[in-house]
C-alpha cells in the first residue's frame, strides 16, 4: 500500500535529516474557561476517531466521531437516464447565446445529492461537586503531543483530566486523576443523534446504532423526512458501534440503567473506541459489511490490556514522527505571549497588537488537524476533518470538490505529510471508477468525470435532485481533472515513478474525458460547454444574470494544466506516445486566456460583468494558484492580470477565500500582501458574542470560520504560509520569494520542495542568512533567490536572472547542500 511504503522511507528519512529534534515556539491552545459553544472545544483525532473536548467541570462533553460514520450507500447507475438528450440542445443553445435556455436544460441533466458525513455521538462524564465552584481552573491543546488537558482545583483538591487520540491503540484514552487517593466519583453516560440502543456489557457501556439510508444536505426544505432510516436492501444505511470501557485503581463500579457509575476511584483510565460496518465504496454496508462489534471490541480488549504510560508513549512516537519533521519560529525578539489564553491572544490580535507566535501556533494547527483527520482508508478529511456534531451537518460535511476537498490536501506534501495523502488517493481511484459510469450515462464520453459535491461512496454526478438545484454549483464538469493534479504533485515529491505508474491511467481518464467534452466554437478554439466558474453569475444584456455560459476561464485553464500533467508523466513513463501528441495538439486549441476592459484576467469566455464583483471563488485564478500556467516568471502579463483580478476582488472573503488568497498573493511574489490576507484569516469570530461579527476567520479554538466552520481554511492557511517562504514550481526552488515585512526574522526547518528536496531556510533582518537543502533522491536542484548566493563546498555562485539570482547544479542522494548570501565587494 501507499502509506506503508511511504511511512517506512519518510521515517529513515527524517531521522537522517534529523527533524525529530527541531525547537519550536510554545504550540499550545489554552483557555481559562470551558467551552461553550462546539467552536470553542478542543478537537483531538488518530484519523478514524475524533473528539471535540468541552473541558466541562460537573459535567464534561466530549463530542465524538467516526471517520467512515456516513449516511447513504453505494451509487446508483444511470441516476438520471435522461440526461444525455438535453446536452446537444444546451449546446445549440449557447452558440445561439441563449443562455436562458441553456440553463433551464442544464437543470435537467442533474442527479442525486451526495450523502451526509453523521456525529457518532457525545461521552458525558458527570462529577458532582456538591454544588462548589472550581478555581486555577485551565484547560489546554498541545499541537506537540496531541494531548488535550483539562486542570481545576475544587474544595482544595487538584483535579486534571488527560484525553488523546492513540492511531496505535486505535483507541481515544482518557486519564481522569486526583491529588488525592478516591476522590472521583463519576457517572458515564453515551447518546448519539443517530438512531441507537445502549447497554452494559462486561462493565463497559455500548451504544450501537444504524446510520441513515439517506440525509438531506442542509440547505434542503421541501423534504417532510430529510433524514430517512427505512432500508429494506440491506444496500443503505451502516451499522456502527461505540464502546467506553473504564479501568480504575481503587473504588467500585455498577451500573446504574445504562450508564455506569464511578465511586471513590484514585484514577480513572476510559478506553473510548468504535467501529462501523464500511466496507468500502461499492460494497453494501449492511448486507456485506463489516464487523464493527468485533473491530470497536479488539481495539478496547488491546488498548485496556496495556498501562497508561505505555499508551502515552505508543501514540507520542507515532505522532510526533509526523508533527516534529517542520518546525517554524517567526520574530522571536517579539514579547512572547504563549503564557496568555489563546482566545485572549486572539482579541488582541484583532485589536493590531502583533503576536507572531500566535501565527506560528495557526501554521502548525494545520498540520496538527491533517495529521489527526487524514489516516483512514477510503475516507479523506471531509470538509469539517473528522469533526462534526450535526446531524445535516453545515453541506452535508461532504467532499466539496471545486476547492474544498483539494484546499485540504495543499499542505500534504510542502508541510512533510506526504504519507497521509493516501486518504485521497484511495478516494480519487474509487471515484474514477463511479466517474466512469457517470461519463457514460450522462454524456455519452470516455474517461471519468466527477462533478462538485462527492461522498464516502464517491458520488459523480451532478447533484441538485434532478433539476432542484442550482447549475450555479451543481453542473461543474471539472473536480475529476482538478484532482488529477494532486495525483501529478505526489509524483513531483516523491519521484515515485512506480507509484506515477499506477495512477497515470486515472490521470489519462480524465484527460480522456476532456477531450471527448471539448467542442470547437465558431473560431476554431476547443472550449467546454455547458460551463460555469463556481459559484458566480454574470450579468448580459442588460442587466439579465447568467450562469451557465461557454469556456469559463477556470474550465480552460484546468484542462489545459491537465493536458500538460498528463503529458508530462507520459515522458516520465516513456509510454502513449500517441496520446502525447493528441494532447498537445488539443492544447494548442484551447481557448486563449483573455485580459478585460479592467485589466482583470477574464472570469468567462466574453467580457461580462460580474453579479459579485468580490465574490468568495477566484475560479478564474486557477491557472496562478494552484497550477502555476501563469506567473510573474514565466507570464508576466497574464500575471500583472491576475494581480488586478485579485485587487478587485477585494481582501475580505470567507475564510477558507481568506486563505486562497494568500497562497495566490505569494504565487505573485507580494507577501505584504498575502500576509493582510493571513491576517485576516486569525480575524476572531464568536457565535456567542455579537461583539465579533460573523466575518471570514476563525474561532476561538483557531478552527476556520467560513462562518460556518470549514476545515479548509486551516488547511489551505497552512499551504499559505510556506507558500510565502519557499516555492518550488517552474522546475527550481525559490526562496523565500513572498517574505512579508512583518516577518524580519524566522526560521522554518523540514519542508520539502518538488524533486524530494528537503529545506531549511533561516531570515534575519527581512533578508536570506542561510538555507540548508537534503536531496532525498539525488538529480538536478534549481535554486532562485533576491539576494546573490553561493552554494558552500562546490563554490557554486548565482548569477543574475530577470527575478533575482539563479543557481543550477547536480546533487547526489542523501547529501544536503548549504546556501549562504554572496557578499559582494562594490568596485
Amino acid at each position: 500500500m501507499l502509506y506503508t511504503s511511504l511511512k517506512k522511507s519518510f521515517f529513515s528519512l527524517f531521522i537522517i535529516a534529523g527533524f525529530n529534534s527541531y525547537s519550536q515556539q510554545d504550540l499550545k491552545l489554552q483557555y481559562n474557561q470551558p467551552a461553550v459553544e462546539w467552536t470553542e472545544a478542543l478537537p483531538i483525532g488518530n484519523g478514524t476517531l475524533g473528539a471535540m473536548v468541552f473541558g466541562r467541570v460537573d459535567s464534561e462533553l466530549i463530542q465524538l466521531n467516526e471517520a467512515t460514520l456516513w449516511s447513504g450507500g453505494p451509487v446508483k447507475k444511470n441516476v438520471n437516464p435522461d440526461a444525455f438528450k438535453n446536452l446537444a440542445p444546451i449546446r445549440e443553445a449557447l452558440r445561439n447565446e441563449d443562455f436562458e435556455k441553456a440553463y433551464d436544460l442544464t437543470k435537467n441533466m442533474q442527479g442525486a445529492y451526495s450523502e451526509s458525513f453523521m456525529p457518532l455521538g457525545d461521552l458525558i462524564l458527570v462529577q458532582d461537586f456538591g454544588g462548589k465552584k472550581p478555581d486555577l481552573y485551565n484547560r489546554s491543546l498541545d499541537l506537540q503531543t496531541g494531548l488535550a488537558v483539562t486542570n481545576f482545583t475544587v474544595d482544595g483538591i487538584k483535579y486534571k483530566r488527560e484525553i488523546f487520540a492513540s492511531a496505535p491503540a486505535k483507541c481515544i484514552v482518557i486519564k481522569i486523576s486526583a491529588d488525592q487517593l478516591k476522590k472521583l466519583s463519576i457517572t458515564i453516560d453515551a447518546s448519539s443523534l443517530l438512531k441507537n440502543k445502549t447497554a452494559i456489557q462486561n462493565q463497559a457501556l455500548v451504544l450501537k446504532g444504524k446510520a441513515p439510508s439517506h440525509a438531506d444536505p442542509n440547505y434542503i426544505d421541501y423534504n417532510k423526512e430529510p433524514i430517512v432510516y427505512e432500508d429494506t436492501a440491506g444496500c443503505r444505511g451502516m451499522r456502527f458501534e461505540l464502546i467506553i470501557k473504564p479501568v480504575i485503581k481503587d473504588g467500585e463500579i455498577s451500573a446504574d440503567g445504562n450508564k455506569l457509575v464511578i465511586k471513590n476511584a484514585s484514577e480513572i483510565l476510559l478506553f473510548v473506541s468504535a467501529a462501523t460496518s464500511f466496507n468500502g465504496f461499492d460494497k453494501c454496508p449492511d448486507s456485506q459489511g463489516k464487523d464493527e462489534e468485533k473491530l470497536a471490541e479488539s481495539a478496547i480488549k488491546n488498548a485496556a490490556s496495556k498501562k497508561y504510560d505505555s499508551l502515552l508513549k505508543e501514540h507520542l512516537k507515532d505522532f510526533q514522527h509526523f508533527f516534529n519533521r517542520v518546525s517554524l519560529k517567526l520574530n522571536e525578539k517579539e514579547a512572547d505571549k504563549s503564557n496568555l489564553a489563546t482566545d485572549i491572544r486572539l482579541e488582541q490580535y484583532a485589536k493590531g497588537e502583533k503576536d507572531a507566535g500566535l501565527e506560528a501556533l495557526f501554521f502548525q494547527f494545520g498540520r496538527y488537524l491533517l495529521i489527526s483527520s487524514s489516516r483512514t482508508h477510503n475516507a479523506p478529511a471531509n470538509l469539517q476533518g473528522i469533526w462534526n456534531n450535526k446531524l445535516r451537518a453545515p453541506w452535508s460535511s461532504n467532499y466539496t470538490t471545486n476547492i474544498n476537498l483539494q484546499m485540504n490536501y495543499w499542505p500534504v506534501e510542502s508541510a512533510s505529510l506526504s504519507e497521509l495523502f493516501f486518504p485521497l488517493d484511495e478516494f480519487i481511484k474509487n471515484a474514477s471508477v463511479t466517474g466512469t459510469e457517470t461519463a457514460q450515462s450522462y454524456y455519452h464520453a470516455n474517461g471519468w468525470v466527477l462533478h462538485h459535491n462527492s461522498d464516502i461512496w464517491a458520488t459523480t454526478n451532478p447533484v441538485g435532485d434532478l433539476g432542484k438545484g442550482d447549475p450555479m454549483w451543481a453542473n461543474w464538469y471539472m473536480g475529476a481533472n482538478w484532482l488529477s493534479r494532486h495525483l501529478w504533485e505526489h509524483y513531483q515529491y516523491t519521484g515515485d515513478t512506480a507509484y506515477l505508474k499506477k495512477v497515470y491511467p486515472i490521470i489519462k481518464g480524465a484527460a480522456t474525458f476532456s477531450l471527448d467534452w471539448l467542442q470547437k466554437d465558431k473560431d476554431g478554439y476547443l472550449v467546454t460547454m455547458p460551463s460555469t466558474s463556481p459559484e458566480n453569475k454574470y450579468y448580459y444584456d442588460g442587466k439579465k444574470r447568467g450562469t451557465v455560459t461557454t469556456a469559463s476561464t477556470m474550465d480552460i485553464g484546468i484542462i489545459k494544466d491537465l493536458f500538460e500533467n498528463t503529458i508530462e508523466a507520459s515522458k516520465v513513463l516513456n509510454t502513449d506516445l500517441e496520446f502525447r501528441q493528441q494532447l498537445n495538439k488539443a492544447a494548442d486549441q484551447l481557448l486563449p486566456f483573455k485580459i478585460g476592459s479592467k485589466g482583470q484576467l477574464q472570469e468567462w469566455y466574453k467580457d461580462f460583468e460580474e453579479e459579485d464583483p468580490h465574490h468568495r471563488h477566484t475560479s478564474h485564478l486557477y491557472a496562478l494558484h494552484p497550477a502555476n500556467l501563469i506567473s510573474p516568471l514565466k507570464t508576466p502579463e497574464l500575471a500583472a492580470a491576475a494581480k488586478k483580478t485579485l485587487e478587485l476582488r477585494g481582501d475580505d472573503g470567507t475564510g477558507w477565500s481568506l486563505a486562497w488568497k494568500v497562497n495566490m498573493w505569494a504565487r505573485l511574489l507580494d507577501g505584504n500582501h498575502a500576509y493582510t490576507l493571513f491576517k485576516n484569516q486569525l480575524r476572531l469570530t464568536k457565535e456567542n458574542n455579537t461583539e465579533y461579527s460573523r466575518h471570514g476567520g476563525c474561532y476561538p479554538n483557531l478552527f476556520d470560520a467560513h462562518p460556518p466552520f470549514q476545515i479548509d481554511g486551516n488547511f489551505a492557511g497552512t499551504a499559505g504560509v510556506i507558500e510565502m517562504l519557499m516555492q518550488s514550481q517552474n522546475n527550481e526552488i525559490q526562496l523565500l520569494p513572498a517574505l512579508p515585512d512583518a516577518w524580519t526574522d524566522g526560521e522554518i526547518k523540514g519542508i520539502t520542495a518538488k524533486g524530494n528536496f528537503t529545506v531549511d531556510i533561516k531570515w534575519n533582518d527581512g533578508k536570506l542568512n542561510q538555507a540548508r537543502i537534503v536531496s532525498n533522491n539525488g538529480g538536478v536542484c534549481s535554486l532562485r533567490a533576491a539576494e546573490p548566493f553561493v552554494i558552500e563546498k562546490l563554490n557554486i555562485k548565482s548569477e543574475k536572472s530577470s527575478i533575482g539570482y539563479t543557481a543550477v547544479f547536480e546533487t547526489k542522494k542523501g547529501i544536503s547542500y548549504v546556501l549562504k548570501p554572496l557578499v559582494i565587494v562594490p568596485d
